[in-house]
């Protein structure tokens, strides 16, 4: 990876892509420090402070700790990809968006646009439900007309904002430029959480206790990265032969390929929607001021992961049970609408090609999705492993981080694909060269 890093370094194209998107990461790190007008900033961290549960947690790490701050970029990119998301799943569903899709160029232009229309409203919609539900509970200086439109507008400029410099630095930087911003949000918040685990487990401790302590915490955290990595580059190849047919006075064909299907099929996104279906609730009973007792209160804590893997209180890791199921549930959802045997199947007997020992036509979809079953179990079992591994060690434990393996996922992955697209047009420019001579 450095070896790479030195050698793009070389190259004065890719040079200045790399400072370009340095350069409008330093903004970003700006303007997550810079507050919204009229906003109480300490009786937001005091609230903030108050929360038990991790869902502020991991939206403040994905956010590097702008929404902590209250800051003008407080939204961050999250109504972007809230939008993407929902997009993504109306593609299934509406055959107009659909069609878009098969478009091409022209058709994902499209799409694109409708998807920072709806990033917008989205924006709009979280800003006012913040500045209007947190303005009454002494968010605001003054709970005043002015100060609510001023939020909202900030808020969702800010939001704007980030967008545009995602898509500036997929166009003129390295990377897709919406997943180095949220992956540096997430750096920003490393060295924290690591001083607090330090603090907590080390520092303090008798030299043996805390050299274990140091060897365990280095040691679980390079045993999750190794997995992501396993799970990000792991891909079962499914042979396809064409076979020979003539063309004009050509024969052509004959020729091998193979279909990749990874490991991890879906990504990351089963462990954010398991994650934002459990945490709605908690949410809006947050911004709604809910503070009572009764059931409602008792069923906040079962989807609350601060009392999941509790000793004292095990009966709330009922809610870790029913997060491992939806992450399960997800898994093969997402790959059902992204991954399609049938029109793979149908493609490829038109072109004339057969998987070894299977027939064309329907026995090949089959055993597409006979395969795929159980590599989406697998790579589910491994997302699952990443995610709840976080929560076992706070809640058996106490250890207080702010990323888990959700965050480690998404690091791991985009920074992964940023190398392989760093080297490739470093081959592109190679080949150029060697073609020239």
């Amino acid at each position: 990876m450095l070896t790479t890093l030195k050698n793009a370094f070389k190259i004065k194209e890719l040079r200045d892509k790399i400072f370009f998107t340095f350069a409008m990461l330093v903004v970003i790190r700006i303007g997550s420090q810079l507050p919204v007008p009229g906003v109480n900033g300490e009786y937001f961290k005091n609230w903030f402070a108050a929360q038990s549960d991790g869902a502020f947690s991991f939206f403040d790490a994905i956010t590097g700790g702008s929404f902590l701050n209250m800051s003008i970029l407080a939204l961050n990119i999250s109504p972007y990809i809230t939008s993407s998301i929902i997009i993504q799943l109306l593609t299934i569903a509406i055959p107009k968006l659909e069609e878009m899709q098969r478009d091409g160029e022209d058709g994902r232009k499209k799409i694109v646009a409708i998807t920072r229309y709806v990033t917008i409203a989205l924006a709009v919609i979280q800003s006012t439900a913040m500045s209007i539900s947190f303005g009454r509970q002494g968010y605001l200086t003054e709970f005043t007309a002015l100060n609510v439109i001023t939020s909202i507008v900030t808020l969702t400029a800010g939001s704007a904002f980030l967008m545009w410099v995602g898509e500036r630095i997929t166009e003129k930087g390295i990377g897709n430029g919406i997943s180095i911003v949220l992956v540096i949000n997430i750096i920003s918040r490393l060295p924290e959480d690591l001083n607090n685990l330090f603090e907590q487990f080390v520092f303090g401790k008798a030299p043996a206790t805390a050299i274990l302590a140091a060897v365990i915490i280095f040691a679980v955290i390079v045993a999750m990265v190794v997995l992501v990595i396993i799970l990000n580059d792991g891909v079962r190849k499914i042979p396809v032969q064409y076979a020979n047919k003539v063309q004009g006075r050509k024969m052509v064909g004959g020729n091998t390929s193979s279909i990749p299907v990874k490991v991890n099929t879906s990504g990351v996104i089963p462990v954010i929607f398991a994650q934002s279906l459990l945490q709605l609730p908690i949410i809006i009973s947050s911004f709604a001021g809910y503070k009572g007792t009764g059931i409602w209160s008792e069923i906040l804590k079962y989807l609350n992961s601060g009392y999941w893997c509790n000793p004292s209180q095990l009966q709330y890791s009922v809610g870790l049970l029913v997060y491992i199921a939806l992450i399960v549930c997800f898994a093969y959802f997402y790959t059902s609408i992204t991954f399609n045997p049938l029109m793979i199947a149908d493609n490829m007997k038109k072109q004339g090609g057969f998987i070894p020992g299977i027939r064309p036509g329907k026995p090949t979809s089959d055993y597409l999705n006979k395969v795929l079953n159980y590599i989406v179990f697998i790579g589910a079992i491994g997302l699952t492993i990443v995610a709840v591994l976080p929560y076992i060690f706070s809640g058996v434990f106490k250890a207080s981080v702010s990323f888990g393996g959700t965050s480690l996922i998404i690091i791991v992955s985009v920074v992964l694909e940023t190398m392989k697209q760093i080297e490739s047009q470093m081959l592109v420019r190679n080949y150029k060269g060697f073609l020239e001579t």
